[in-house]
């Protein structure tokens, strides 16, 4: 199944400046590891916000749920998710 997911980062202003950046490596990180597994294929950045959109293809919802909760930035995401269905034009 394919998946258009948006996130918006909600990282709190207060957070100092090195935890910042461990979190950030850890995205990069995560996300470099799902590309290499097949579940993130596209990513685009949102300008003017700290927003991104993304495709992902997984099994399933749980799948897709599983791993974006795995993204060291999750507990602090506004995430919202689209299935994606062929158009018959696409057959």
């Amino acid at each position: 199944m394919e998946f258009l997911v948006r996130t918006e980062n909600l990282l709190p202003p207060d957070v100092p400046d090195e935890t910042r950046e461990q979190l950030r490596s850890g995205e990069r990180e995560r996300a470099r590891q799902l590309r290499e597994a097949g579940m993130l294929k596209r990513l685009w950045r949102v300008p003017g916000r700290n927003a991104t959109v993304g495709l992902y293809e997984a099994e399933d919802p749980a799948a897709l749920h599983e791993a974006l909760a795995s993204l060291p930035m999750w507990k602090w995401m506004d995430v919202s998710v689209e299935v994606l269905a062929t158009h018959p034009q696409e057959k």
